[in-house]
């Protein structure tokens, strides 16, 4: 498909979302957590479980041809299988386009796709029809494991990257996203790498029971709008044990993101860690029950964040704890910013903010505004706790800066407080 077919379909693509997106959005419904109490970190083979090796269904692991026919005929007869299958990713390097993983699927238990060696994107955005890469829907037990690596070979693409967490408008394109989970329960990623992606490298929207563990989550620092890890209208999502260095957040929770664990993540370089944007469009979800903790950041933008839109629409975020985090050369490490994206003359944002902790975050900033919390004046923030923060600027003291809030203080206090 040439580049101008592929702005006729991304048109309608975005008219459809679009249109889609006006209707009254719910959250899924999360069911039985099958990795409940599980072992995770021990992958055995299931007794009779078949192996489908893309390579026995015509890939080649040159790093040149191309093996998306190949892979989606792997896909069927695992997913269709009705005994345990799994589909393997030798060693060597595979080239991919766009291609779906569709569900549902046939097998007994939760269906592994196990990545030993590399996946790389091709480089022709026109190829990228449904504006992801690989895109997971529609299954109930999915496992990406094998210690492999998702390249998206995004440096190109890069270059004319569109920055839609600025753009306000609902229909802006961004760059495909590595992983793509929609509609998924049960699912895992873990112990793999992902680096370079074209957008996000791993995307959670309207998924439930979702645990993302032990990846090494890369791209360069200057690399536009490449978010580690998006999740959106999805609940119980536990993420541990990452290392995420990114041009971007590097995890952000958006709309309907319910009781989201984040738990011994490094983090940096980046924008952080953050909930929002939130209020850019109408019917969103609201955020809550979520656990950030035992966090390291280095050199990011940005340390644990709530941004909201001005003026825009109506949502709730509260039930939320940032909880020992260490943080070196950061330049925003504690920020609550209701006029996200408005330099002047703001209006008041309709996003009511409340029940939000932050303990326990130290270490260094850049910054003089160590703690910075500008909240709505039509809806001031309620319940905003600090306790024990400590941070310096090169042993410097730092400031706080207060709009529309009254927080409450306990313990250790460096910066001082507002008054």
């Amino acid at each position: 498909m040439g580049m101008k077919e592929r702005v006729g379909v991304l048109i309608l693509y975005v008219a459809l979302v679009y249109h889609v997106g006006a209707a009254k959005k719910v959250m899924p419904v999360a069911g039985p957590d099958i990795y409940k109490n599980k072992n995770l970190d021990q992958d055995i083979l299931l007794p009779g479980e078949k192996i489908n090796n893309v390579i026995s269904f015509g890939a080649k692991a040159d790093g040149k041809f191309d093996c998306t026919q190949a892979f989606m005929d792997a896909w069927r007869a695992t997913c269709h299988s009705k005994v345990q299958a799994r589909l393997l990713v030798p060693e060597g390097t595979f080239v991919l386009s766009s291609m779906f993983f569709a569900g549902p699927c046939s097998t007994p238990e939760p269906v592994t796709i196990q990545v030993v060696g590399t996946i790389a994107a091709t480089t022709d955005l026109s190829e990228y029809e449904n504006n992801e890469w690989l895109f997971f829907e529609d299954m109930d037990g999915i496992k990406i494991i094998g210690g492999g690596t998702f390249d998206g070979v995004g440096k190109e693409s890069w270059k004319t990257a569109t920055d839609c967490k600025a753009d306000p408008s609902a229909t802006c394109i961004r760059n495909p996203s590595s992983i793509y989970f929609h509609r998924i329960k049960n699912g895992i990623i873990q112990n793999v790498t992902s680096t370079n992606p074209k957008g996000f490298h791993i995307f959670v929207t309207n998924c439930a029971n979702i645990r993302l563990r032990r990846l090494n989550l890369s791209a360069p620092e200057e690399s536009p709008n490449t978010d580690g890890i998006h999740i959106s209208q999805s609940i119980d999502v536990e993420v541990a044990r990452n290392t995420i260095e990114t041009g971007d957040d590097c995890i952000a929770m958006l709309h309907g993101s319910h009781q989201v664990s984040i738990d011994n993540v490094s983090c940096g370089p980046g924008h952080g860690i953050s909930i929002g944007s939130l209020g850019k469009v109408e019917e969103e979800l609201e955020v809550k029950d979520i656990q950030v903790k035992n966090v390291s950041m280095v050199g990011t933008e940005n340390g644990v964040r709530i941004k909201t839109w001005p003026d825009r629409y109506a949502v709730n975020a509260s039930n939320i704890t940032f909880s020992d985090i260490s943080m070196q050369n950061v330049k925003n490490p504690i920020v609550i910013d209701q006029e996200y994206q408005c330099s002047s003359k703001c209006k008041a944002s309709l996003v009511k903010i409340k029940d939000v902790v932050f303990s326990n975050i130290k270490g260094t900033t850049t910054s003089p505004i160590a703690v910075d919390l500008r909240c709505s004046s039509k809806f001031p923030c309620e319940s905003i706790k600090l306790e024990n923060i400590g941070l310096s600027l090169n042993s410097k003291p730092t400031g706080s800066r207060c709009a529309n809030i009254k927080p409450i203080y306990k313990g250790l206090q460096n910066p001082p407080g507002c008054l």
